[in-house]
């Protein structure tokens, strides 16, 4: 939405900004779409909890169902907001912006209705989508493992940087998350987010000193009690520890971060994945065989500081006591 002499009172606050997305969370934490994961119940408990719950609209199948999804969100936060007199953090939906995803358009329309306040877009250049959710007042955070797709992204006009770094669960980078941070920073002043195996409240404040505007957590999120995750990939992410992480293209065609044990469990060697070569991703193809991706677990290298399947409440609880335990050692009081 672009400002004029005449808009109204009612339709400035209708306009979201990094900092009033910021001050409406009560961590600086985005929990990241994750697929097949992510649900109505996730985003809810997270949003409860103060941070920013996000789904994948193609986890709402068919897709008449990303309306209901977003009916429900948005009913559920209005009641416990009148119950208990809080406030609930804002959601977020998340748009795989490519070619081969057929609902694209029809997604875009159903979020632009709801006026999503976030909208995460990823895989392509989200131009056409920043345009649609800037007319109603929303956000555009886009991913980006490389400064290459960051720089495309900025030009496009997006709100902030996902900066997916190495260790990441999905479709990771290679990158160093201070790499990332720090050259992101030199050209781009919207807000940065920082992804790559945040597990606890310590790295949050990392996130922060390198002056990124939110944490991008997943994977710890994926062990939570409210996920849509099967309980054999929730339960071998706990076993888990980093060196069971394998990052290969194989399953999509693009490089991602898959726990070992789900792969050779597949009948896969886990090292014939990690050694297999990019190919074209069809993310249509994917999203039409569910099994194969509830076969092969994705998740990201903080899985070693899991412990347990917990509800969201508990795990967000646990992080804001971890990340002030941080802050005060690092200042000294």
């Amino acid at each position: 939405m672009t400002l004029t002499p005449n808009t109204t009172r009612e339709e400035k606050k209708k306009m979201w900004t990094v900092e009033t997305l910021r001050a409406a969370a009560g961590l600086p934490v985005i929990g990241a779409p994750m697929f097949l994961t992510s649900g109505v119940d996730l985003v809810v408990e997270q949003c409860k909890a103060g941070v920013i719950g996000t789904f994948p609209a193609l986890n709402a199948r068919p897709q008449p169902e990303l309306d209901r999804w977003l009916c429900a969100i948005e009913a559920r936060l209005a009641a416990f907001e009148a119950e208990t007199g809080r406030k609930a953090a804002p959601y977020g939906v998340n748009l795989i912006v490519h070619e081969s995803n057929p609902r694209l358009d029809e997604d875009l329309e159903v979020i632009a209705a709801h006026k999503v306040p976030l909208v995460i877009t990823s895989l392509s250049q989200p131009g056409t989508v920043v345009e649609r959710v800037h007319g109603y007042g929303g956000l555009v955070f886009h991913d980006v493992i490389n400064m290459r797709h960051a720089r495309k992204a900025a030009g496009a006009g997006v709100d902030g940087l996902i900066l997916v770094a190495a260790g990441a669960g999905g479709h990771a980078g290679r990158m160093s998350p201070f790499a990332l941070a720090g050259e992101a920073r030199r050209f781009f002043d919207g807000a940065l987010i920082l992804s790559g195996a945040i597990a606890d409240g310590r790295a949050i404040v990392a996130a922060e000193a390198l002056g990124c505007d939110f944490a991008y957590i997943g994977t710890l999120f994926l062990t939570a009690a409210e996920s849509m995750a099967i309980d054999a990939h929730k339960e071998m992410a706990v076993a888990s520890t980093a060196a069971d992480i394998i990052y290969s293209p194989m399953f999509t065609g693009t490089h991602g971060n898959y726990l070992a044990g789900s792969i050779a469990a597949a009948g896969i060697d886990p090292a014939e994945a990690a050694s297999a070569e990019p190919r074209r991703m069809d993310f249509a193809a994917g999203a039409s065989k569910p099994k194969a991706w509830k076969e092969i677990f994705g998740a990201g290298q903080g899985v070693g500081s899991i412990d347990a399947i917990e509800p969201v409440a508990t795990i967000v609880a646990r992080l804001a006591t971890e990340r002030d335990a941080a802050r005060k050692r690092i200042c000294g009081a």
